[in-house]
């Protein structure tokens, strides 16, 4: 139980710093991202002593935040074991390589009392990796990063063949900018229920979740957006969210690439 309480609070730490930083309360950081009203002051506090700057954020693992700010939760030995992400960068490279079949063979390789990391944390380990050597320079986008979705501008139709009757489909559509590799879903309706098992077919088709989710304005998912102050997002869209541990981000309104 201590284990997964602290792998709880290595995830949540650097979602709570940013959100903290943005100015946003304490009573929404435990409303909308389930961080408890205690961890979320902690941290704060912990914050102003260390006179932390969160633009520097990128410069540290979840491990190194984790026991910068709560080195008590952390045991003294590590049973994880380590990425040696310069070696997955590497292979990435390679023609039908992914971080998928990388986090696969790295699991395998577990050993001696070490315990391979999570998917999702295998793939905001190797981001973090990318953010910390300047890769980014090189390419337009980050591996594992972010997923773009919005519905399609054009609706599409098809054909009843029993009765020749035509029905109009909406498309779902949802890109990973780094690879351009896309998933489509029609889908007879925008229902809020629709949006969220597109998102959820979306996971199961990729393999997996990205750290972030950038889609548009749209009132199936987002309740409000101001130009400045707080973006509220539907409940059930939140707890999606939440329960697949990706941050859901808006574009903004009169900057739509803002998160490109």
């Amino acid at each position: 139980m201590k284990g997964a309480f602290i792998m709880a609070v290595k995830f949540n730490l650097r979602l709570c710093l940013q959100l903290i930083d943005r100015g946003i309360s304490l009573n929404t950081i435990s409303k909308q991202y389930h961080i408890s009203k205690h961890t979320s002051s902690k941290t704060k506090h912990r914050m102003e002593v260390l006179q932390f700057d969160v633009s520097t954020i990128d410069q540290y693992s979840d491990d190194e935040l984790g026991k910068l700010f709560f080195p008590e939760m952390y045991e003294s030995e590590n049973i994880y074991l380590a990425v040696d992400y310069d070696y997955v960068h590497k292979e990435l490279s390679k023609p039908g390589v992914n971080l998928k079949l990388l986090w696969k063979e790295y699991c395998l390789s577990a050993k001696d009392g070490k315990y391979p990391v999570s998917y999702s944390k295998y793939c905001r380990g190797y981001a973090q990796h990318v953010e910390r050597h300047n890769y980014t320079n090189h390419i337009e986008h980050k591996p594992g990063i972010r997923t773009e979705i919005d519905w399609s501008g054009p609706t599409m139709h098809y054909m009843v063949p029993s009765t020749g009757e035509l029905v109009k489909v909406y498309l779902f559509v949802a890109t990973l900018p780094f690879s351009q590799y896309s998933y489509v879903e029609p889908t007879k309706d925008m229902k809020m229920n629709t949006w969220i098992n597109c998102n959820k077919h979306m996971f199961e088709y990729f393999g997996g979740s990205t750290v972030r989710i950038v889609c548009d304005n749209l009132k199936t998912g987002v309740v409000s957006h101001p130009k400045e102050g707080e973006i509220i997002l539907t409940d059930m869209y939140s707890d999606f969210g939440n329960h697949y541990m990706t941050a859901i981000m808006p574009a903004q309104v009169r900057k739509p690439k803002h998160y490109l």
